[in-house]
């Protein structure tokens, strides 16, 4: 008899590195967040929720994504952290197990004229090598094919200080592609004197009509009223013609005014430096209302728009020039570079095939590679910064995006669910900050946070799996299943926007009638030619109120009392009951504390270091005079008035001693867009995107106009909030306006009067009417991408 020895295997113990699995959160504190503590799993895909304001950036990009860079940023050397942005570290007691993250965020993109498609995505540095390479006739290195290279020659004598000094002959050359005429603009500008002065005034009198150019500005009206060049006291019709050329053309010169030394430049010059060097896309909004009146944009005569010189776009490969394949849409311009073969250049050939296949697979193939970068919408934009992550090698990074299926129509988003799941399946964490509940549904862990926004928000409502969010209760889990009806009855419209032969980018001839007096909705896939339509063909004028997705403009000290011009009638209402100055109210003003110049706190630069900001000691933060602070209204000083929420303000100038109808019928539009949570004195950079751009609409509602033109209002909305805009939209239009809107919220699409559906596709496949009538008709025909979804979302 045999016994046989059986060896029983112990499990290996967990490794040390294994243990590490969550990133975990204790005390968190920025912004509206309340001391906020959770763990969230690594290699998942966790989605954050919760009513706009809640506080889910402020977790997700604030403290988790900020402090995992600034880590980073440390690791770097002083001399490097020097031209590195510093930042402070969050307001968090513990942050463990970060990995390094890379945030992808809804900021629009470029700053620049020059700045487009290609060059933000270096597919234009790999078309240019490509051509310096293999174009025929050859012109040049890569610099010759690009639009932001000047050509530069010099010649002249150089001392070489080299054992014995001596003087050389040295030549230089560099060859650039950009167009001498538009400066590789594309555009060139003609301005209308008009626009600028009242040529029936003298300086003296306050000519000039361009913002913020004031009669006590010594920088801009100062320096022309006294350079002793012009008579300020002569209106400029009576100027001879060398003070007319000297006021519009002068050279630089240098002046003494008040006892500081300027320079005296021409007017245009001056107009050009100061406006139209900028992007128009990135201009506060009067600035750009002016920049529209005065300045009129035409394509570049010499070089056609493409921005390249004559020899640029003489060089060809197999008949396509540098600017033929910028100008193509990526899809196509892709087909063509799969059927280069070329040995020499294959490693680049496989690169840029590789850049352009990421458009076309992210849903951006109907865009141009010369594409203005500022022209790209915010969900357009957050998609261009993703390519470069989409084929990366990388593992174990966190990613981190925020909303990113904004402006996506719902044939789409199943897609971009797609790159994130893969982005997850390569071993990497996501974190997406979404109100979408198709986005919502393919989470792996959900934390919901509220219950409400502002100091209402910043705590955690739950954690856990979708099923659970739709067991649980809380205001995402109860509005996780809506759905909107179609209406019983639509409006019967007052009359048409007539729009004929309407070219606009990729529309095709397009002739339409848009209703008038109700709810009309335009819809289609992403790219197919909704805001050409809207944008590039509707008249802007009198009567138009365009509300778009192009950002707030603001520094810490704007806020919304003063974007929305709600603080004149305050400052007024103060100066008159106590019988003073109103530039004693403003904090940007005489009223301000000297000590922290009206700013609150004290920011001490600590050079490559992050600075450190504490509340001035003098006015504890309330940014006033103490003496200001002793002047009341209804019992308020303005500090005290400021710190009030929306809501607060609008009792508070409701009625009694406090009564301003002016700051009153302002606090109604902000609540009525679903900001009645926030404080006036709030600084703009601490706002969401959804806030901002309804804050926006909510100044945009005080224009007398009779036609509004909405780009996406749910933009940042919560399941919740959706509800109250189309309350508003509904108010808007039984007030007698006619609401125009661009938008692919299906709830939206439900709520209209009539639907306007572009396409069928993107780019060149889009840009024809697929679809005019009653959202109960669209749904019945299902002809249209459109008409299936929307059948599908009211359970047709």
């Amino acid at each position: 008899m045999s016994r046989t020895t059986r060896t029983r295997t112990q499990p290996s113990p967990q490794h040390a590195a294994d243990s590490h699995e969550m990133i975990r959160v204790h005390g968190a504190r920025e912004n509206n967040l309340k001391d906020v503590s959770i763990e969230i799993p690594k290699r998942r895909l966790t989605v954050f929720t919760g009513v706009s304001g809640s506080g889910k950036s402020s977790l997700v990009f604030d403290t988790i994504a900020a402090e995992s860079q600034r880590l980073i940023n440390e690791t770097y050397s002083a001399f490097v952290q020097g031209f590195m942005p510093s930042t402070a570290r969050p307001e968090v007691d513990v942050l463990d197990g970060l990995t390094t993250a890379i945030s992808v965020d809804q900021q629009r993109m470029g700053g620049d004229t020059r700045s487009t498609v290609g060059t933000a995505t270096d597919a234009n540095a790999m078309l240019r090598i490509l051509f310096s390479r293999l174009g025929t006739p050859h012109i040049g290195p890569p610099s010759a094919y690009s639009f932001n290279t000047a050509s530069v020659r010099a010649a002249g004598a150089i001392t070489v200080e080299r054992g014995n000094k001596k003087a050389v002959r040295a030549t230089f050359e560099r060859k650039g592609g950009m167009c001498t005429h538009c400066e590789g603009r594309g555009t060139v500008s003609d301005i209308d004197l008009t626009q600028l002065y009242d040529d029936s005034k003298s300086i003296a009198e306050g000519a000039f009509t361009i913002p913020g150019w004031k009669s006590d500005n010594v920088w801009t009206v100062g320096v022309y009223a006294q350079s002793g060049l012009l008579d300020p006291d002569k209106p400029i019709r009576r100027f001879t013609k060398k003070e007319m050329q000297d006021f519009l053309y002068g050279e630089p010169t240098k002046v003494k005014v008040n006892g500081v030394n300027l320079t005296y430049e021409g007017l245009i010059p001056k107009i050009q430096k100061s406006f139209l060097s900028k992007d128009k896309e990135a201009m506060q909004p009067h600035i750009r209302a002016f920049v529209e009146r005065a300045v009129t944009f035409t394509a570049c005569p010499e070089c056609g728009g493409t921005r390249l010189s004559e020899g640029a776009r003489s060089s060809k490969i197999k008949k396509i020039s540098i600017a033929d394949a910028c100008a193509m849409e990526i899809r196509d311009l892709a087909a063509w570079v799969r059927e280069l073969d070329e040995p020499s250049v294959a490693p680049l050939l496989t690169a840029l095939q590789g850049t352009l296949d990421s458009f076309v697979e992210i849903g951006l193939g109907y865009l141009a590679l010369d594409r203005p970068a500022g022209t790209l919408s915010g969900g357009e934009a957050q998609r261009v910064k993703m390519i470069r992550h989409l084929g990366s090698s990388l593992t174990d990074i966190t990613y981190v995006f925020d909303e990113p299926t904004i402006g996506l129509h719902p044939h789409d988003i199943q897609r971009m669910n797609d790159l994130l799941l893969r982005l997850r399946d390569k071993g990497n964490t996501v974190l997406v900050v979404e109100h979408k509940p198709e986005a919502i549904a393919i989470a792996d862990h959900v934390v919901d946070l509220g219950p409400g926004a502002g100091t209402a928000g910043g705590t955690v409502c739950f954690e856990g799996t979708v099923e659970g969010l739709r067991a649980s209760g809380t205001v995402t889990g109860r509005h996780l299943d809506d759905r909107a009806t179609l209406k019983d009855a639509v409006r019967e419209r007052t009359g048409s926007l007539e729009i004929r032969g309407a070219d606009a980018n990729n529309l095709k001839d397009v002739d339409v009638d848009i209703p008038l007096g109700v709810l009309c909705v335009l819809t289609g896939v992403a790219g197919s030619g909704k805001s050409s339509l809207v944008h590039g063909s509707i008249p802007a004028g009198e009567g138009v109120v365009a509300v778009d997705q192009s950002p707030i403009k603001g520094s810490r000290r704007s806020n919304p009392a003063t974007y929305t011009g709600l603080l004149d009638p305050i400052r007024k209402a103060f100066a008159k009951v106590n019988g003073v100055k109103p530039a004693l109210f403003s904090a940007n003003s005489e009223g301000a504390c000297p000590t922290c110049n009206g700013a609150g706190v004290i920011y001490s630069d600590l050079g490559m270091m992050a600075g450190v900001a504490t509340t001035c000691e003098d006015c504890e933060g309330k940014r006033f005079q103490p003496s200001v602070l002793e002047y009341h209204l209804g019992g308020r000083d303005i500090s005290e008035v400021l710190a009030m929420s929306v809501t607060e303000a609008e009792e508070f100038f409701a009625g009694g001693d406090a009564a301003t109808p002016a700051a009153h019928r302002i606090l109604e539009r902000l609540a009525d867009v679903g900001l009645g949570y926030i404080s006036l004195g709030q600084p703009l950079t601490t706002l969401s995107g959804g806030e901002r751009q309804r804050l926006k609409l909510a100044t945009h509602m005080g224009d007398k106009g009779g036609v509004y033109v909405l780009d996406e209002p749910t933009t940042g909305l919560h399941l919740a909030d959706v509800q109250q805009l189309l309350g508003l939209l509904d108010r808007l239009v039984d007030s007698g306006k006619s609401v125009i809107v661009i938008e692919h919220h299906q709830a939206v699409m439900a709520h209209a009067d009539w639907i306007i559906d572009l396409g069928p596709g993107a780019g060149h496949d889009g840009g024809a009417i697929v679809f005019e009538g009653t959202p109960a008709d669209l749904v019945a025909a299902r002809s249209t991408v459109t008409g299936e979804h929307l059948a599908a979302y009211v359970g047709a």
